[in-house]
């Protein structure tokens, strides 16, 4: 491997990387805070991606449709909270299991209902159109990169909401302990309430972002549930510190794992969790 094509699978690799942690920071914030089990946090992924290319279709602009898919991901995000979970917070795990995994299914039954079960593609805006050339025969699109940016972007600012504002203490406060939380005058409803519209939107962008480079089509929040939930398990159940690193890890790994080594690519990832959950059995970093 030449030097162009090392760079174009490290820039895939940290491109993939960044979108896993999209979904994953949403999965563990609504896990570690919450502690609701959420098997349908790929359906959000997929209506990101379907709103990217109905609101695209709409308003001929993948840029607001972002925005206002986003801003339909959030409400959608708080209304489902205060409808369905926030019944469940006290309820053993089995019961949020056998909820979101009702949900997926009727999911897919209003997506198949409200857009068809054909395979969409999404344009990429003209003004990233453009590809970056790094030798005669290989180019790199400006567009991952851009992808790349905001993925950072949002992910700096998921850490200064949690690290750094009045919001964030309370969200960590209602995690450590909720009792005392609403003892002291936070109102913890809520604060979940934030915290899942939060998680909603997060996984909504990811499908969003990455509708023109994966295309858009039914069964596609299945796909990377799989892959969220390894992202989770191995850098801590509850951690977005965790959820960052080892989803760059499993980015390197599943990436450079298809091109070096194809015969177990499909094994790396889960070799790489069952390494670290080997000496580290609550993942890289704990709540």
């Amino acid at each position: 491997m030449d030097f162009a094509n090392f760079l174009i699978q490290l820039l895939n690799s940290l491109q993939y990387g960044l979108l896993l942690f999209m979904l994953a920071a949403g999965l563990t914030l609504i896990f570690g805070i919450m502690g609701v089990v959420n098997l349908a946090h790929g359906s959000f992924y997929m209506l990101g991606a379907y709103l990217a290319w109905a609101l695209t279709a709409q308003f001929e602009s993948l840029t607001l449709a972002i925005i206002v898919g986003c801003l339909l991901a959030v409400a959608f995000g708080w209304l489902l909270e205060w409808l369905l979970f926030r019944h469940f917070y006290h309820r053993d795990h089995l019961d949020q299991v056998l909820l979101t995994f009702g949900l997926i299914y009727i999911f897919e039954e209003l997506r198949s209902i409200l857009w068809g079960d054909d395979v969409h593609s999404v344009a990429v805006p003209e003004a990233v159109s453009q590809s970056i050339q790094l030798t005669e025969n290989l180019s790199y699109p400006v567009y991952r990169l851009v992808v790349s940016a905001v993925c950072i972007v949002l992910a700096l600012g998921l850490y200064g909401l949690i690290s750094k504002t009045r919001l964030g203490m309370k969200i960590r406060a209602g995690a450590f302990n909720r009792e005392m939380a609403e003892a002291l005058g936070i109102n913890i409803r809520l604060i979940h309430g934030v915290v899942f519209a939060l998680g909603v939107a997060l996984a909504a962008i990811a499908g969003m972002v990455a509708a023109p480079i994966s295309s858009v089509y039914p069964g596609m929040g299945s796909s990377v549930l799989i892959m969220c939930f390894v992202v989770v398990v191995i850098g801590g159940i509850g951690s977005v510190r965790g959820a960052m690193v080892a989803a760059l890890l499993v980015g390197l790994v599943d990436t450079f794992g298809k091109v070096l080594l194809p015969q177990i690519a499909g094994m790396a990832v889960y070799m790489l969790m069952a390494a670290v959950l080997l000496y580290k059995p609550e993942g890289l970093f704990k709540q």
